[in-house]
């Protein structure tokens, strides 16, 4: 097999991988919160389909360059992922896997506080912002420049930060988890994580959700660092219940229920 037909092998090996793991990450927490919260997603089958289609474009946006970068990795050793436990010190799978969040979480939140910049909002990123609320479907819904935006870092970081092939995967579990549960519209982990000492630096759905409501602020991923050092940290939003359309109400809306989201526009 010539290298050029192994690359495209590799490549559409990788974007399948991408997309099962979302489709069977965020159909699992889609499926849960259907199960814990009946009717809350009533009447959002069209977002519900926006955010798939964007999100496996997405898949495809982030497979291709790591299908390529296995190939090569495979092939002639690029990349600086070993699988030998004993290649480096014991310690340095901790340190490592640190190191990749918060490399990532700090490219997040410059890049996604960038796209906030309301010409940049407009064209790119609001497209994310269409999930009015987002579901655990919305985990990948980006417009494509936003989606390459994101599939550099990782890929980038193969070639800067030694890394054991096994916690390379539980970084990519991270990332996955973390950016479903973040939008899933309710809060997955306990009140004293959430609430406590731990919860101040992490960021869970519950500080994401302040987010989708304010957007200008809470702009991290993983870590409540980058907010707290640049004063964009607005603490925990509360989950609201998306009205449901009135063909499938009777009569006044339910106590707590909110109005109907309006148009994503960009924020002032």
């Amino acid at each position: 097999m010539d290298a050029a037909t192994a690359i495209i092998i590799s490549a559409i090996a990788m974007t399948a991988i991408v997309a099962v793991r979302y489709v069977a990450t965020s159909g699992f927490f889609a499926a849960w919160t259907a199960r814990r919260f009946p009717g809350r997603l009533a009447g959002q089958g069209k977002q519900v389909r926006m955010e798939i289609f964007y999100s496996l474009a997405s898949a495809a946006i982030y497979g291709v360059p790591a299908g390529v970068i296995a190939w090569g990795w495979d092939q002639h050793g690029w990349t600086r992922i070993y699988m030998e436990a004993d290649a480096y010190p014991l310690w340095w799978m901790p340190v490592s896997l640190f190191l990749y969040l918060f490399l990532h979480d700090t490219w997040f939140y410059w890049t996604h506080r960038a796209m906030h910049w309301p010409p940049l909002f407009r064209k790119v990123h609001a497209v994310h912002h269409a999930s009015r609320p987002p579901t655990a479907w919305a985990a990948m819904s980006f417009h494509p420049w936003e989606a390459l935006s994101g599939a550099v870092v990782i890929p980038a970081l193969v070639f800067l930060v030694p890394i054991h092939v096994g916690v390379l995967g539980l970084v990519l579990f991270i990332m996955t988890l973390m950016g479903v549960t973040n939008h899933m519209g309710w809060e997955l982990f306990p009140r004293w994580l959430v609430q406590g000492r731990l919860g101040r630096h992490l960021i869970t759905a519950s500080h994401h959700e302040l987010h989708h409501q304010k957007y200008r602020c809470n702009y991290g991923l993983y870590f409540r660092f980058w907010d707290r050092l640049c004063a964009t940290d607005k603490g925990l939003g509360e989950f609201g219940v998306p009205r449901q359309p009135r063909a499938a109400r009777a009569g006044k809306p339910e106590r707590g229920s909110q109005p109907d989201h309006e148009p994503v526009a960009a924020p002032r």
